[in-house]
């Protein structure tokens, strides 16, 4: 059975430890040093990288790991401008590491090259789903998120999954002036903020409680923009116009 871990790296990422035996595959490696300590405690060897985008604080850490574990893959999206991708993946795909098999989704929205590594027990979303929120769109627009996260609803209830930010306190403010009468988000917002102030990772989240608390995967929802101020309001014949909305205001909040 692999193990997760998770690997902190500058002020609120997550940089995820796939382990098995003596192995280990890490998830966006945005600082190389985590990882060697890491790897040290644990006294394992890196056998690969796995990237979801470009982003800096997801990507710089991956040279100098591999001037120590040279020749060891690195996994990353096609069309994307990081240079560093030794094997790259499209929608569709599948790869196996830590003798687990994972298929890939294309989600583009916070950037275009945006993947995810998906199976039914566990999946690594990058920037594009947190808990209790998603990925701001720097580079995609609101139809093109909307459609990536409902890539995300055929997925069980039960399925993990690891982001790469310690966001969910923020996120869950933002989702209770949304719907302030969800009682499993105020309920979920009391034990996040626990964890947090002991240094727990707040992570992973599973569909589940994802589908009860992130305003993001609930705007199809009757009551969801309910309260969305005012200046914010547009046509929201298609939920993608809702997401829309609901994307602006939480770039404002």
């Amino acid at each position: 059975m692999v193990q997760v871990d998770p690997i902190k790296a500058f002020s609120d990422n997550y940089i995820w430890a796939l382990k098995k035996e003596d192995k280990v595959w890490v998830v966006d490696p945005g600082q190389a040093e985590p990882v060697f300590d890491y790897l040290e405690q644990t006294a394992t060897t890196l056998a690969g990288i796995l990237i979801t985008h470009h982003h800096w604080d997801h990507t710089n850490g991956v040279e100098a790991l591999l001037q120590t574990f040279k020749n060891i893959p690195v996994y990353g999206p096609e069309n994307s401008p990081f240079e560093g991708i030794s094997h790259k993946l499209n929608e569709s795909d599948e790869i196996t590491v830590a003798d687990t098999k994972f298929k890939i989704i294309s989600t583009p929205g916070h950037t275009l090259d945006h993947i995810c590594y998906m199976n039914d027990a566990f999946c690594f979303t990058g920037d594009t789903l947190f808990s209790a929120g998603c990925g701001r769109l720097f580079e995609g627009d609101p139809e093109m998120m909307w459609h990536s996260l409902e890539k995300f609803s055929s997925y069980s209830d039960e399925t993990k999954i690891y982001c790469t930010h310690e966001y969910t306190v923020a996120n869950l403010n933002f989702a209770k002036t949304v719907e302030p009468e969800n009682k499993i988000l105020k309920k979920h917002l009391e034990e996040v903020q626990t964890l947090v102030a002991q240094n727990i990772p707040s992570l992973p989240t599973n569909f589940a409680l994802e589908r009860a608390i992130n305003p993001f995967l609930r705007t199809s929802l009757p009551n969801t923009l309910k309260h969305l101020p005012k200046h914010l309001i547009q046509e929201q014949s298609n939920n993608w116009q809702k997401f829309a909305a609901l994307r602006a205001w939480k770039d404002e909040f």
